[in-house]
């Protein structure tokens, strides 16, 4: 038996650059790991209590089973994005999925907090091979500029309603299930891609990758993990000696990272993706800052409709969907109108629909649901519209051989921007809420408002939801200064790049369609 070794100039089988029915049930297959990544950030919030039941863990090692895989996560996605460019892409989603089916049941059944502690660090492992796989993946695909925008507005509003849908299935399913039920849903998904993936999906990786540079793999991971850590810290816990030298210590070493890939010719990121003109590095910026916008919106939302509006968890989720059903509709519309507005506009607009939401949540009082939601659902719609135009656009000024870097990047950027949302506006608020408590109060009462709420003292509980709603409304005005100033930017930066990379993107595609079958026929066969 014989077959073609697989280059980037591998053919997506549709007329001429547009891809086909084959290239777009491909896409729906590679929907089943975003969903389910996105998924498991969120998917342990209503576990947790049966967890603490079962295994008994210590305060350190809950925290630990909570935050472990988004560590895991973040700190490897730089270096299996350029793996992937080397091994292959569709290589590397193959051993991603069957990685990630198997931390799920070894976390389904899971003896120990330790051991459960360990499954969910494999399924960051996992995660992180999965998300530039198939963004990569989609970019090799997708060569026509409006199917490829379709795609990735389909992609980024799957990835928002995940994370929402996460939470809302677990509460679902534990109210019938035992709590290893949240990691088992996994399984089929990854099953399913494994049997799907090599039928439907195309091999794609750099024909000239050079050397792995192993050393920029401790660097990247001690660059991103130390910042990401102490920002969550700093969002939780207020600022620390030990906060702030994580993320002195992240960036240090962000430092020496950053030299080692301008000096190396084999580095794990390519100068390439930097080109002047192109608008990468723009496009990572403004992705940063809509996911700091949608974060740090989160960080309050959560923590107003439990303790401010005295709801269950499990309700609490669910209300919080209802904002999903606008923002999953918002990515497609906005790559619509891109294909016929410059997308340096509809970006700018989609940080000034962001920043109206902020604005709205401002003017929340304590019994505000219904503007609640609808200030969560306009920022949604706003920075779901600016993350769909921005990925596609950093996608498609990069070489089509370095796709699953630049989706890590991007990726990575995401992971930063979400940390330092949480880590800025919620100590805006709480700084706003500590000075509004009473000296009297307790000490707990007077670090969160949790602690307040659980008390037996209503008067005091009443006292502390309107200083965390008052810390809120001077985030939110925060919120809307900063993507005010981000919609400027963008009108005024992107306008040139955002066509120019749509340019770049459509000649290099062309070329790889006439050279495609060409460089197929000049490989050896493979026995």
């Amino acid at each position: 038996m014989t077959h073609s070794t697989s280059t980037t100039a591998s053919t997506t089988g549709g007329p001429g650059l547009r891809a086909g029915r084959k290239e777009w049930t491909a896409f729906v297959v590679l929907l089943l790991p975003l969903l389910l990544v996105s998924m498991d950030v969120s998917v342990l919030y209503f576990a947790l209590p049966s967890i603490s039941r079962e295994l008994d863990p210590s305060a350190t090692q809950q925290l630990w089973i909570i935050d472990v895989y988004a560590f895991a996560l973040a700190g490897l996605l730089i270096t299996m994005g350029s793996l992937g460019d080397r091994i292959g892409r569709r290589r590397l989603l193959m051993f991603g999925a069957a990685a990630f089916g198997l931390a799920s049941v070894t976390a389904a059944y899971a003896t120990s907090a330790d051991m459960l502690i360990a499954a969910r660090a494999l399924l960051g492992v996992g995660g992180a091979t999965l998300m530039p796989s198939t963004m990569g993946l989609v970019r090799n695909m997708f060569r026509d500029d409006k199917q490829r925008g379709q795609a990735i507005g389909i992609w980024s509003g799957a990835m928002a309603g995940g994370i929402a849908l996460g939470s809302v299935l677990s509460g679902i399913m534990l109210e019938h299930l035992w709590w290893g039920s949240v990691f088992l849903i996994n399984v089929p998904a990854m099953l399913l891609l494994l049997v799907l993936v090599p039928v439907l999906v195309p091999e794609f990786k750099d024909p000239e990758p050079g050397r792995f540079d192993l050393l920029s793999v401790p660097l990247s991971m001690g660059a991103v993990l130390p910042m990401v850590y102490g920002l969550k810290e700093l969002a939780a816990n207020g600022f620390s000696t030990t906060s702030a030298a994580c993320v002195a210590a992240g960036l240090v070493l962000g430092v020496v990272f950053v030299r080692r890939q301008l000096t190396r010719r084999d580095a794990m990121i390519s100068r390439t993706l930097f080109l002047p003109g192109r608008g990468f590095g723009a496009a990572i910026s403004l992705n940063t800052i809509a996911a700091f916008a949608m974060m740090g919106s989160a960080y309050f939302t959560t923590q107003y409709l439990q303790s401010v509006l005295d709801m269950s968890s499990l309700r609490a989720a669910l209300w919080s969907v209802a904002p999903s059903l606008a923002i999953g509709g918002a990515a497609p519309a906005a790559t619509a109108i891109a294909q016929k507005v410059n997308r340096a506009y509809v970006i700018a607009a989609g940080f000034l629909v962001g920043g109206a939401g902020y604005a709205l949540l401002a003017l929340l009082g304590t019994d505000s649901l219904w503007l609640l939601l609808a200030g969560t659902a306009i920022i949604g719609m706003g920075i779901v519209t600016v993350m769909a135009l921005v990925s596609d656009m950093a996608l498609a000024s990069a070489p089509a051989e370095k796709a699953g870097s630049a989706a890590s990047l991007l990726e990575t950027g995401q992971e930063f921007g979400g940390a330092l949302g949480m880590a800025v506006l919620g100590s805006i608020g709480t700084a706003v809420y500590r000075a509004d408590m009473p000296a009297s109060a307790p000490p707990a009462a007077r670090e969160t408002l949790g602690a307040a709420v659980a008390g037996a003292d209503r008067a005091l509980a009443t006292v502390a939801q309107e200083a965390f709603v008052h810390g809120m409304q001077y985030a939110a005005a925060g919120g809307t200064l900063l993507l005010l100033i981000a919609a400027v930017v963008a009108a005024r930066l992107l306008r040139g790049p955002a066509e120019a990379a749509r340019a770049a993107a459509a000649a290099q595609d062309e070329d790889s369609a006439e050279a495609g079958p060409v460089r197929a026929a000049a490989q050896p066969a493979v026995r």
